[in-house]
């Protein structure tokens, strides 16, 4: 893969224009517009005592379901509050079917912020300035993470966990003895080593998108990173709420470097049709392999989890990670991808306020930082907590970034990014369609 420049004079001003964008973005929201449950007016403690309970619905459960509750236990100990947690796997459609039926949870956790802007539409959410410090909130936080809860002007969720997915995993032993960099700083200089490990004989990259039914999910993760750093967090944001066309010359553009990269002749292990054929579970195997066949896998902080048994015994030793790095002339920050569960509050009463002020804080989540699987949302939070090192340095490059957004396509309407954008992704990978051809469809099939 050869040294590649940004083409577009546009790019050279991506970060200015970022940087103005978001200097309005964070501010802390005007409490006389929006609407929620709650009104627009400041909470003042006593205005409405609360009952002794909290119920909280979420979409998680079995290990992380007992890690989150053991994270409650002092807190119910100490308030004296009861927190009720019920976990549910269908969690999209329930929470909207209880919220419609007037039985909603006091609290719940969103995965996705899809769900909770139809209801804060519908004024059934309280705005999280009614009742939390927002500045005090925001200055914890990741840079950018409460945009991602943001509707008209006022911002409806805060976030009580996240995922980190702009990274890039590999054979530690290996890599180390290849002798390559493990702090490139720019995609650029990430195709530069990338060219090595070809010149070693070894494929550089493992991917997989294979996920049944939701085959080419993996792909969109790769067109909204590199959206992040070649055009920066506004177009970014223009882009998934489709102030943007699907079809724009931004995004299409997109499109043809990342072809650069995956369709490149060398550069994924067995090529397109192995991508296609290959669940995502299985893309971090072949690091792994004696001797590793390929070297770089770039995925989320959950991957960890498919790592052969071995590895994940002895991850400290076997396994390196970094950022996905920056693109030169792109933005000129370290923008970091992911998600969240994003705690949203239907009932405002002293004791809701008091479970949404600890979910949200840095003091939340300790014990399920040590059990594992975790990260905190708050660049405040103690990095001693995590229990092994490579999740500390994960929380590192989190804490790091400049500006944080959520997963793309979780904020497209369902039928693009949970349908035409996955089929697209396949088509375009497979040579089916051009780049132009699949962003013209999309656009085509946006909802009205």
């Amino acid at each position: 893969m050869t040294r590649r420049h940004s083409r577009r004079t546009i790019m050279a001003g991506a970060a200015a224009t970022a940087a103005l964008g978001m200097t309005g973005c964070l501010q802390n929201p005007d409490q006389s517009g929006g609407s929620g449950g709650g009104g627009g007016e400041k909470y003042t403690p006593g205005d409405t005592p609360g009952p002794g309970s909290v119920s909280i619905l979420g979409a998680f459960g079995g290990q992380e379901q007992e890690a989150f509750l053991a994270s409650l236990e002092a807190f119910e100990a100490d308030s004296g509050i009861t927190i009720q947690y019920t976990p549910d796997s269908d969690f999209t459609n329930t929470i909207q079917q209880r919220a419609g039926a007037g039985d909603a949870p006091d609290i719940a956790l969103f995965p996705q912020p899809g769900g909770m802007f139809d209801l804060a539409g519908k004024g059934m959410l309280t705005p999280i300035d009614v009742f939390l410090d927002y500045d005090q909130l925001n200055s914890t936080l990741i840079p950018g993470f409460l945009d991602s809860a943001r509707l008209q002007g006022r911002v409806y969720g805060a976030p009580m966990r996240m995922a980190c997915k702009s990274l890039i995993w590999y054979p530690k032993k290996a890599y180390e003895e290849g002798g390559y960099a493990t702090e490139p700083a720019t995609m650029q200089e990430l195709y530069e080593i990338t060219d090595q490990m070809k010149a070693d004989g070894i494929a550089p990259w493992s991917d997989g998108w294979g996920s049944d039914q939701a085959t080419g999910w993996v792909g969109t993760d790769w067109i909204e990173e590199f959206m992040l750093r070649v055009h920066g967090p506004v177009v970014y944001d223009d882009w998934t709420k489709h102030r943007l066309p699907f079809n724009a010359p931004e995004v299409v553009e997109v499109f043809d470097i990342v072809g650069e990269l995956l369709k490149g002749e060398g550069n994924v292990l067995g090529g397109t049709n192995a991508i296609i054929n290959t669940p995502f579970s299985e893309a971090p195997l072949p690091l792994f392999g004696e001797p590793p066949q390929a070297m770089l896998v770039r995925q989320g902080n959950f991957v960890t989890g498919f790592f052969p048994e071995d590895v994940v015994a002895n991850m400290d030793e076997e396994v390196g990670v970094y950022a996905m790095p920056t693109w030169e002339g792109g933005f000129d920050g370290q923008p970091i991808l992911g998600g969240g569960d994003l705690a949203t509050l239907f009932t405002l009463n002293d004791d809701t306020v008091k479970v949404m002020e600890f979910l949200t804080s840095d003091a939340f989540g300790a014990e399920w930082a040590e059990a594992g699987g975790w990260l905190s949302p708050h660049r405040t939070f103690d990095p001693e907590q995590y229990s092994d090192s490579i999740t500390r340095q994960v929380a590192e490059i989190a804490a790091g970034a400049a500006v944080f957004r959520y997963d793309g396509s979780d904020l497209m309407p369902t039928a693009v990014g949970a349908g035409s954008f996955w089929k697209g992704m396949v088509e375009w990978l497979q040579g089916a369609k051009t780049s132009q051809e699949v962003c013209d469809e999309i656009e085509a099939g946006w909802p009205k």
